[in-house]
């Protein structure tokens, strides 16, 4: 079999490098035309009991040139290479069972099933997975697939040694992805301040200084220290232009943070408008204080666990069918609790929250009997899981970011009903004047149940968008119902807009102040700005409007 020319240099480089000391008269020795047999010697040599022989099969491995090595070393790195305690065959397989389907490694066939206890683990300790790691780094380095690259890449930025450096810069020079590139002019520049040339520093430091990698940045602030004594004309040129790159990294960073602290408030923010827009609701429309908003909520989680208990293939599309069904089980129990309980006590504020008081404790039981006293964890689809890096210095969770726009569409699709629709219209007419409402014709009874079953389903909706946020439990939304009521009273009791300015406000406020004053007196003194603010404004930001406002 004939290596091509991509094979030749991807073994040459990885004894080149120096990860096992080996030198370049035993690198060319080592690749011959015949990778496949090397693949096969080095194989072998996985099964030895002596870490220090699984080493060298392993370097051997990479140094092969066979395709089959980048495979077998991700195997390793998740514990999926096995052999075969009778034959001493290697096979990838996963032992979450008893019994598993695996393939071999030489020949690719695939076993149907296979008895896991006839099969022992290649075994790897700390300081072979750190090999490893690196070595599967330095493989994919010259992988077609671009995120191999890239990932690879940047495993690898500030650990760049002398004997890489070269070919890091020449794979710069054909690189063609824009940000692979970056990040290997940025890798190349690291490494050269490792070198006594004040010209290559100049030269990095140009570089450096527009980078925000966290290693830059370090690398940047070692060569400052190094030449904090230094008197000679060119180490304070140096020294000056090391400086200015910092304060370019700094100026950056200072607004990535700016923007991140804005986008975590608005998040929060959204979190706290799509606990409070139900209660807005009916609290406005009904002037009804129920304290069992929060259960409601909880009920919506618990819908979202339930879906994933018993869908558990369908974990992808849990949330999507978690929210109309958390919307239909919240929005019935509202429903069911303003028909048997709250109608008999309108114009009763105080009875009112006893009672809700009372069911809210009823609702917290029903989870603790029929599933579980202890905390449950609901997962996050794949598409809900990670970050989305913009660059090293702002990245920003896609639950973050989906809740975000999950709780601006739930607003507008809110607002479109309570514009567009008869219903809208006549809760806007009882929220104005419910006498004059009843005496058009308006089944005032029927748009109290309504309401109340509308605000309880947005109620359960956010209860999913929280389960992807945090652990649910049977007190799930005791942690929000303050903070909804306050968003409610704060931006205008019964007014949407009000609870979205409200809702968001607060939330920016909290995440610029919980750096200067920690997460609990940031609370405390937003509290206290509504307290006063309500002072001024005891109708809140956007007041009630109609006649029955100024009853």
């Amino acid at each position: 079999m004939t290596m091509t020319r991509y094979q030749r240099i991807q073994g040459l480089f990885v004894l080149v490098v120096g990860l096992g000391g080996a030198s370049l008269s035993h690198a060319i020795d080592t690749v011959t035309p015949n990778p496949a047999a090397i693949f096969a010697q080095a194989l072998a040599g996985l099964k030895s009991d002596d870490f220090d022989q699984k080493e060298i099969a392993i370097r051997q491995l990479a140094a092969s040139g066979d395709p089959r090595s980048a495979e077998v070393i991700k195997a390793l790195q998740d514990a999926r290479l096995y052999y075969s305690t009778t034959t001493g065959e290697m096979v990838y397989l996963d032992d979450s069972g008893t019994s598993v389907k695996a393939s071999k490694v030489l020949s690719g066939e695939t076993i149907a099933v296979v008895d896991i206890s006839a099969y022992d683990k290649v075994g790897v300790n700390n300081q072979l997975r750190a090999v490893i790691k690196e070595l599967a780094a330095v493989l994919n380095l010259h992988s077609p697939d671009r995120t191999l690259r890239l990932a690879a890449v940047s495993e690898l930025v500030g650990e760049v040694s002398p004997e890489k450096l070269t070919l890091f810069r020449e794979l710069a020079t054909k690189e063609t992805d824009p940000a692979i590139l970056e990040m290997l002019n940025v890798a190349v520049a690291i490494a050269e301040l490792d070198n006594k040339d004040n010209a290559l520093w100049l030269k990095a430091l140009a570089t450096l200084g527009d980078s925000l990698r966290p290693e830059a940045y370090n690398k940047i602030k070692s060569v400052l220290r190094e030449l904090s004594g230094a008197t000679d004309a060119e180490s304070l040129r140096v020294r000056d232009v090391a400086q200015a790159a910092l304060r370019r990294i700094d100026g950056q960073r200072e607004k990535y943070q700016f923007i991140k602290t804005t986008f975590f408030g608005l998040s929060l923010g959204s979190i706290l408008l799509l606990v409070a827009i139900g209660l807005a609701i009916t609290f406005g429309v009904m002037g009804v204080i129920n304290m069992a908003h929060g259960e409601l909520m909880m009920l919506g989680a618990y819908t979202t666990y339930l879906v994933q208990t018993l869908l558990p293939s369908w974990l992808e599309y849990s949330i999507l069918i978690a929210i109309p069904l958390a919307f239909i089980v919240s929005g019935l129990v509202g429903i069911a609790i303003e028909r048997s309980v709250i109608r008999f006590l309108y114009g009763r504020p105080l009875e009112t929250l006893l009672a809700t008081f009372g069911i809210s404790l009823v609702l917290q039981q029903i989870p603790r009997t029929f599933i579980s006293a202890q905390n449950v964890t609901v997962k996050n689809p794949s598409w809900l899981s990670g970050s989305w890096e913009i660059n090293p210095a702002l990245s920003f969770t896609y639950n973050s970011v989906f809740i975000f726009i999950f709780s601006m569409g739930l607003f507008l699709a809110l607002l479109l009903i309570l514009k567009k629709t008869n219903l809208g219209l006549q809760v806007r007419a009882v929220a104005q004047n419910r006498a004059m409402a009843k005496a058009m014709g308006v089944r005032t009874e029927w748009v109290d149940a309504m309401t109340f079953g509308l605000g309880s389903g947005i109620a359960g909706i956010a209860g999913v968008a929280l389960s992807q946020i945090t652990n649910v439990g049977p007190n799930l939304g005791q942690g929000y119902i303050i903070d909804s009521f306050m968003v409610v009273v704060f931006g205008g009791v019964g007014n949407i807009w009000g609870t979205l300015v409200g809702s968001l406000a607060m939330g920016v406020v909290n995440k610029y102040l919980e750096p200067w004053t920690g997460a609990v007196l940031a609370k405390i003194l937003v509290l206290i700005f509504i307290i006063l603010f309500i002072q001024k404004r005891p109708r809140g930001l956007f007041p009630q409007k109609g006649r029955a406002a100024e009853m």
